[in-house]
């Protein structure tokens, strides 16, 4: 399959800035309008690209509505971070064609992107292949998608899930440890899964990304992209908040390339 627009937009992205922000609107946490301002905002802050979804509940006319709205207030790429096979838009940009690799269901791992493939197609979305790898402690996705959750103290075990999608050919590589985890991994734990892929491959990191200093952490450790969601919720001044992340990140990005 060949690299859409997305997905050239992030390879150009690393290779410019060395990393990129990625701010995380998940549909039923705010009404449409809400989200347009908060993408609006996430632009002029200096986020990169917008992603949208997350939980199971974002489908359906609420999913849409918010979509027409981001790409209304603002020009960044939206990118699906689907729930499940519900949690598709047309008026998306693109989706993480996304398998739980260490899931314990066969439904997360391959029968829900069965399942899902034609609709993404249909709706005439790039798909891009994406590993999801759940790290401790999870939270709810980990609940939710039965997940034999990665330990945080053996990075290792990561690693080879990650060279093993890579492997199997998926292009970006996300490792999360779900939304409302209290840190993310130490830093070594990002520095062996990006070491046991190729520089060529993407990776993403998600979940308990609270302070600036985290995700510029996460970007010198490895990582290519850092979600953020929780950490931008309900702000009065988001813009202000964005642009904290996206200068110290891309701070660590410029000494990579």
């Amino acid at each position: 399959m060949k690299i859409g627009k997305v997905e050239k937009y992030l390879i150009e992205k690393r290779n410019e800035q060395g990393c990129y922000l990625m701010s995380l609107i998940d549909p039923p946490d705010q009404t449409p309008e809400e989200a347009g301002k908060m993408a609006r905002e996430a632009q002029e802050g200096g986020s990169d690209i917008i992603l949208v979804g997350g939980s199971a509940s974002a489908q359906g006319d609420i999913l849409d509505q918010t979509i027409m709205r981001i790409k209304e207030s603002c020009s960044l790429p939206v990118l699906l971070f689907p729930g499940n096979i519900g949690t598709t838009s047309k008026h998306a940009d693109a989706i993480y064609f996304m398998s739980m690799m260490n899931s314990r269901n066969p439904y997360w791992i391959s029968q829900a992107q069965v399942l899902g493939s034609v609709i993404v197609r249909k709706m005439g979305i790039e798909a891009i292949p994406t590993a999801y790898l759940v790290v401790e402690p999870g939270q709810a996705v980990g609940y939710i998608g039965d997940a034999n959750l990665l330990p945080r103290n053996k990075p290792y075990i990561a690693a080879q899930y990650a060279l093993a999608s890579e492997m199997l050919g998926m292009r970006i590589i996300i490792t999360d440890s779900g939304s409302g985890a209290p840190s993310p991994p130490d830093p070594s734990f990002i520095a062996a899964v990006r070491k046991a892929i190729s520089p060529e491959t993407l990776y993403h990191y998600a979940g308990g990304v609270r302070t600036p200093q985290q995700a510029a952490g996460l970007v010198k450790a490895g990582a290519n992209g850092v979600h953020v969601g929780t950490a931008f919720e309900h702000l009065k001044d988001m813009k202000s908040r964005v642009k904290q992340f996206s200068d110290a990140m891309k701070a660590e990005g410029k000494k990579l390339v």
